[in-house]
């Protein structure tokens, strides 16, 4: 039996962990310093509490971090500060550069590195949601998942590779909840958005279902794509493409946290445009 540390469990890390410990893992996490909804999610995906980062390394194989992509590379050093020497996976939201970062943080400590990107929901139901891995031990990790409703696939044995691919599918689907809304909003402001909505109806239908997507189910967790958005920008940049893109995404993303986690009521799309227009950077 493996044993994983889970860092940390948030809304996808603790279905992430659940998926290893159904398919035989002993799935631990470090309780010190968390929330109560961090606990209450842990305890609901049968994750064992071993106390604090120290303890919960220590007796861990394999240490997994899912975290929000702005934590990721100091999650790498409080690990390395631990002298792990097990296998460290990030499967957060970075973009190659920050990837092999990483990787360099943790081979300093003696541990082995393998690149991760998670692609979907959070895993409730088989088939929503994929874990694709990349480094020499991708294949071992992948396995930790054989049982469970988590499709989790090796796609090489370089480090980064996982990431970039991450990198590109959110480029396009978070990227234009952003874009979609910044254009409501402008529309809006120009006096135009019912115009425009119905010509989307002609001639972009697809368009429409897109719109109360973005509004009603992305702008809630659009505080989480701030730090994806801008390593998504890096990672144009370092490729020689325009990262103005993504820049911009971040800022909409940024202008609308206030949502944050809001599930009850239901978000309209004129109250995310207001906000999207008032709110100043």
């Amino acid at each position: 039996m493996k044993t994983i540390a889970l860092l940390h469990p948030g809304n996808m890390g603790s279905t992430i962990g659940a998926c290893a410990a159904a398919s035989g893992a002993r799935v631990l996490w470090a309780s010190a310093q968390r929330s109560a909804a961090s606990r209450k999610r842990a305890e609901q995906a049968g994750l064992i509490d071993a106390g604090d980062l120290a303890a919960t390394v220590r007796k861990s194989d394999i240490v997994l971090s899912v975290c929000p992509p702005e934590f990721a590379t100091e999650v790498a050093v409080s690990v390395a500060a631990q002298r792990f020497q097990g296998i460290y996976v990030d499967a957060n939201a970075v973009s190659r550069a920050t990837a092999e970062e990483i990787a360099k943080i943790v081979a300093k400590a003696g541990a082995s590195f393998v690149d991760g990107g998670i692609i979907g929901s959070p895993v409730k139901k088989a088939g929503t949601t994929r874990m694709y891995l990349s480094g020499e031990k991708a294949a071992e990790i992948a396995q930790l998942f054989s049982s469970s409703k988590l499709d989790a696939r090796s796609i090489g044995a370089v480090p980064g590779e996982a990431s970039a691919l991450k990198v590109v599918y959110a480029a396009w689907t978070k990227g234009t909840d952003a874009l979609i809304l910044a254009i409501r909003a402008l529309a809006a402001h120009e006096g135009v958005d019912q115009a425009l909505l119905e010509e989307w109806k002609i001639s972009q239908p697809a368009l429409e279902n897109k719109c109360l997507r973005a509004a009603a189910a992305a702008a809630p967790k659009m505080w989480r794509y701030v730090g994806e958005m801008r390593e998504i920008a890096e990672a144009f940049e370092a490729a020689g493409l325009p990262s103005g893109f993504h820049n911009a995404a971040a800022e909409v993303s940024e202008r609308l946290a206030c949502f944050k986690d809001q599930t009850e009521p239901a978000l309209a799309v004129g109250t995310v445009l207001k906000q999207l227009q008032a709110a100043k950077k």
